[in-house]
């Protein structure tokens, strides 16, 4: 993982721009959020065994596009009509949290206030995005990886989902701000890490990380732009050594639904080489 290449995300509402701060940003884990069996129960009292399961299905990509495009406008971001069966698929995707595979790591040091890690070489695939706001950066980088994730590969298939997503953000000398400038990445389940599939689109880069040196720390509630500034600076000040990290490339890791009461995000600082 270095400073300048790929979680993503991070994901959250934002405090600006009246009221889209009132729904999370879109990311994969914010598909936990929505249930189907919400909409699953009405279809069923429609009748008809025969062509029950096609209805259903339709109308239930139809509900869940719906329910992803007005997240997408409060956050100015477009979702098209052709993402219906790539979000149907992630929401079908019932393995808890617990059950995903996660990013393999050595713990070296834990202590009270953050963790040392070590990550092993692994591949990603990664899509750097800049649009008006950190937020509708994260929107439209997401949505590119779910196309990805969902056979837009050369296997074809549906890869899977791991945690955390994550997103590499980066700051001015004073930290006191965000740049525009958001890589989304998405860690290649182990099946796939040897030979990940490549995207059809150009857009996103298949990128092999080195091994890493990581200080996390752990923090709770929404990813915005104000909190991870502010977690940013947390960590800073808790590193017995903080000159051993980068100065302007940090990593935000989620590994929760946003809906969730008690959310696990992490920031990550990277060792110097």
């Amino acid at each position: 993982m270095n400073g300048g290449g790929c979680h993503m995300s991070g994901e959250g509402g934002d405090s600006r721009g009246g009221e889209s701060g009132s729904r999370p940003t879109i990311t994969l884990e914010d598909l936990d959020a929505f249930n189907e069996d919400d909409f699953d129960s009405d279809l069923c009292r429609s009748g008809g065994a025969d062509g029950v399961n096609d209805a259903m299905e339709e109308e239930g990509q139809d509900r869940l596009l719906n329910y992803w495009q007005d997240i997408g406008r409060e956050h100015h971001v477009q979702i098209p009509q052709d993402m219906a069966q790539p979000i149907q698929q992630l929401t079908s995707d019932t393995e808890s949290t617990t059950d995903r595979e996660k990013v393999p790591f050595t713990l070296i040091t834990c202590k009270e206030n953050y963790e040392k890690r070590v990550y092993n070489q692994a591949s990603w695939a990664c899509i750097t995005v800049r649009e008006d706001t950190y937020e509708q950066s994260i929107c439209a980088g997401f949505m590119k990886l779910m196309r990805y994730i969902c056979q837009q590969n050369t296997s074809g298939n549906y890869l899977g989902m791991t945690l955390p997503i994550v997103t590499v953000v980066r700051t001015d000398d004073s930290r006191s701000s965000l740049s525009r400038d958001v890589t989304v990445a998405y860690y290649l389940p182990s099946q796939h890490q040897d030979q990940p599939p490549t995207p059809f689109d150009p857009d996103i880069t298949m990128e092999t990380w080195p091994a890493t040196v990581i200080y996390s720390r752990s923090f709770s509630g929404p990813t915005t732009e104000t909190s991870i500034l502010g977690e940013i600076h947390a960590l800073g000040e808790v590193l017995d050594s903080p000159q051993l990290c980068v100065s302007e490339s940090f990593i935000v890791a989620g590994y929760t639904s946003p809906a969730a009461a008690h959310r696990h995000n992490e920031v990550w600082f990277l060792e110097r080489c």
